[in-house]
């Protein structure tokens, strides 16, 4: 039983009753049986007017039964009740409350232990069912919201508790909603907090995680060398069509190489005789272009083909 209802109004008016009654007996000078009757009945209005003076605060509601059976639904708010007819069998808190609850060593669909906790907001809408229709519907949502987790989990794989939480909180606020509308309370949201799996299980899913990342580094890469090779064979169509490219890239990469490290390149003679500068820029005058300066840095010497020695 609530103690909620009393209030400073009732017990000022109760101690100005009994004042009243005391000041009365003390001021009647008439004998008789009616000389205490006007202070009696004030005494005894002070008695009742805390029980029969109640008070709901702004989130509550009471309950109220006359003679065993539902009378109202009081508050917030001051409410007048008679004495000893009316009584408050329940004082309902509609505020938003919290519930936390857990499901331990729970097997998932793929047979996997797991340890969940979780925890329920939830609101009291009808005062009235939840007074009447169940007697303790704080106990009874623990168990609901228990027996529901256990089976989403029994429901469900492990990579789906651990990668869709979103939806197994709807899902498990719809369920636990479902069995309770009948009480008067409905669910508010679900949050799970945490999924917790053996750690010999947590060491086999990092090595399959690790071992699944280096699968798509793997494949990426020769994806990379699958592009890179697309990309040489263009090219080499292209040389291909036309050896002065090729030659003048010959050329231009020996350059480069030269101008970047600034040290003397050795270049065999069969190299030399395979890019013929001349024909190169024979072929470049004669397909209209103009030619390319071609020189070498000074710290490159200019050699001509020479004959091996015997």
């Amino acid at each position: 039983m609530n103690t909620s209802g009393k209030n400073a109004p009732a017990t000022v008016i109760s101690i100005a009753l009994f004042a009243a009654a005391v000041l009365v007996a003390k001021l009647e000078h008439q004998a008789g049986p009616l000389e205490y009757l006007l202070p009696g009945v004030l005494l005894l209005c002070a008695v009742l007017t805390p029980t029969s003076l109640l008070m709901a605060k702004q989130w509550e509601k009471a309950v109220v039964l006359r003679l065993g059976k539902l009378h109202a639904v009081r508050g917030p708010g001051m409410f007048v009740m008679v004495p000893f007819i009316d009584a408050v069998t329940a004082w309902i808190d509609q505020r938003i409350q919290t519930t936390e609850f857990n499901a331990e060593q729970a097997l998932t669909k793929d047979t996997v232990p797991a340890n969940i906790d979780a925890i329920l907001f939830w609101q009291v809408h009808d005062p009235e069912r939840a007074a009447l229709e169940i007697t303790d519907y704080r106990s009874a949502i623990l168990r609901v919201a228990q027996t529901s987790l256990r089976e989403m989990i029994g429901a469900s794989p492990l990579s789906a508790l651990m990668s869709e939480r979103k939806a197994a909180d709807q899902q498990l606020k719809e369920e636990i909603g479902r069995k309770t509308a009948d009480w008067g309370v409905a669910a508010v949201s679900v949050e799970i907090r945490d999924v917790a799996i053996p750690a010999q299980l947590q060491d086999a899913m990092s090595r399959q995680a690790q071992a699944e990342r280096e699968k798509a580094a793997r494949v990426t890469l020769a994806s990379a060398e699958q592009e890179i090779a697309q990309k040489f064979l263009e090219a080499a169509n292209v040389y291909a069509q036309n050896p002065a490219a090729l030659q003048l890239r010959a050329m231009n990469i020996i350059y480069e190489t030269t101008k970047e490290r600034g040290s003397t390149i050795l270049i065999p003679s069969a190299m030399v005789d395979c890019m013929n500068p001349g024909g190169v820029l024979g072929l470049a005058a004669a397909a209209g272009q103009a030619a390319p300066a071609l020189a070498l840095p000074p710290s490159a010497p200019s050699a001509a083909p020479t004959e091996p020695a015997d």
